[in-house]
């Protein structure tokens, strides 16, 4: 009778596929909101089998059936965790429902090509032995790493967050960030595939002891006391507000409705906008133009008293076909607006139309209903606000890019005191996206030791302290009013100061184990 390592390994066709995508699929419950991390062993373990069944009577048979089992594989990783994509295609059914499969599907399909040449790297450093743990590692790790930064970039649901959603696990992200993680994680996670070898199971069993140490490095992390800014009261509004409401003929009504929230008595030390110092809004929380509405301005500062408003808003420049527009974050007091940040990283397809020329005259149009989408913002500068430190500004899926984050800070010549991430994840309702957004920006305060402000339109909003712990938060899908401290920012960390270089060093210990492997066969 075969075992279930060797029903894997010598599997083809259409049975080896399928092993390939359901194992993929079942590592998708190792992320967010689920988060039972050991179920990234199942892809890993039958990563290593399927890369022990890739040997053909040719390099490129081998290469051709490493590159098929990491496709089906991804494909099942990235369709069992990206599903919820189609939930935004109904926000505005009569527009975009059509294009449904090629966000359920079709993104996948594409996101699977990286994988697949994960594995055929690792296929090309394979060897009979413990190297095969590395080899994987070395790949998908690479991969990955590609994932993020190819086409702009889209390193959502990185394998590096099968660590990184576990807060205990996540604090070593403060030495080697995101893409450390994804190298250890895929190198734990396979290791147990080896036990099987009579002669190498001191490799699962090192891996034990490695998440062990992981854990342990998070304890004792987590041990350390807060520090708040003195003087510093915060308030973050989640006004819960569905996308089909948000229209310029509601004006009045959104606003009251900010207004109203922004005044709520949550305490008996905090009795409205008056007791707190700074105030919070999400997102694009206006339907209209804020910065040409003198009227909103000056109602905003009477009714915002001392408080200072950061809120996402869009902005234009220009007229007509020639104007701009940008997905923005302002910062107002006194009935002004006295600084701004343009978003620079936008989402295709969402915020602008890749090859918008062309996909404009087939029909084709970006979700958001401006005309030619936003423009990118052209300057990464911080934002500053009297009472509080220099803040990093991220809107949306900006949150999601560690390198990006980390190149951003160390090109300021200030230090920022805290990160500011406003979004609207109000697209895609009760489902995985949401917790999984989360869970990314929260791993960026753990990676640059700041705080985070993180004000959503439904959820989830939360004040997390430089060590990833959230001090005040608000559950997906309710409106609420949230008041907090703002944390003290640590020191930089190893990450911080050195984001591209100890990542990459970590990943060139493991190509080099793999190598040393294959040298000896």
């Amino acid at each position: 009778m075969f075992s279930l390592s060797q029903l894997v390994t010598l599997s083809d066709g259409w049975p080896r596929r399928l092993i390939a995508f359901c194992g993929g699929a079942v590592g998708a419950l190792a992320l967010a909101p689920v988060n039972f991390f050991p179920a990234f062993a199942i892809p890993m373990i039958i990563s290593v089998w399927l890369l022990d069944g890739a040997a053909g009577v040719s390099t490129w048979t081998m290469l051709k059936r490493s590159a098929g089992a990491g496709w089906w594989l991804g494909f099942g990783y990235f369709v069992a965790g990206l599903w919820w994509l189609g939930v935004a295609f109904f926000a505005d059914g009569d527009r975009f429902a059509w294009a449904l499969p090629l966000g359920v599907l079709g993104l996948p399909a594409l996101l699977a090509f990286f994988t697949a040449a994960g594995f055929v790297f690792a296929r090309l450093l394979w060897s009979p032995g413990p190297s095969r743990a590395f080899a994987l590692a070395t790949g998908l790790a690479a991969s990955e790493w590609l994932r993020g930064v190819v086409l702009t970039g889209f390193p959502w649901n990185d394998f590096g967050m099968i660590l990184g959603g576990n807060l205990y696990l996540a604090q070593t992200a403060s030495i080697w960030g995101l893409y450390g993680l994804t190298t250890l994680s895929v190198l734990i996670f396979a290791s147990p595939a080896l036990f099987l070898d009579q002669d190498r199971r001191f490799v699962p069993v090192a891996a034990i002891v490695a998440l062990g140490l992981l854990g342990l490095f998070g304890v004792l992390r987590l041990s350390a006391p807060g520090v708040d800014v003195k003087g510093a009261r915060l308030r973050l509004i989640q006004p819960n507000i569905a996308i089909d409401d948000f229209r310029a003929d509601r004006k009045s009504q959104l606003l009251e409705k900010y207004l109203s929230l922004s005044d709520r008595a949550t305490s008996p030390e905090t009795n409205g906008v008056g007791d707190i110092t700074h105030l919070f809004w999400p997102e694009s929380s206006f339907p209209f133009i804020l910065s040409r509405d003198g009227a909103t301005l000056s109602l905003l500062g009477a009714r915002l008293q001392n408080a200072i408003l950061l809120t996402g808003a869009a902005r234009a420049e220009g007229n007509g076909q020639k104007a701009k527009y940008f997905n923005s974050i302002q910062v107002i007091y006194g009935g002004e607006i006295k600084e701004t940040y343009d978003k620079i990283h936008l989402v295709p397809f969402g915020e602008y139309l890749p090859l918008g020329d062309l996909l404009s005259r087939l029909g084709i149009t970006q979700f958001v209903a401006i005309p030619g989408g936003f423009d990118s913002g052209r300057s990464s500068r911080l934002l500053t606000a009297p009472g509080v430190p220099p803040i990093l500004p991220l809107i949306c899926y900006e949150s999601i890019f560690p390198q990006e984050i980390a190149n951003r800070i160390n090109s300021q010549t200030l230090r920022p005191g805290l990160m500011l991430n406003v979004t609207n994840d109000g697209w895609f309702g009760n489902t995985s996206g949401p917790y999984q957004h989360f869970a990314q920006a929260r791993l960026r305060a753990v990676e640059q030791g700041l705080p985070l402000i993180r004000v959503a339109n439904t959820g989830i909003s939360a004040i997390i302290d430089p060590y990833g712990r959230t001090i005040a938060s608000a559950p997906l899908g309710v409106e609420a009013v949230i008041d907090g401290p703002l944390p003290k920012s640590l020191s930089p960390t190893l990450f911080s100061r050195y984001p591209n270089a100890i990542p990459f060093i970590l990943w060139l210990f493991v190509a080099f184990v793999s190598l040393r492997g294959r040298r000896r066969v």
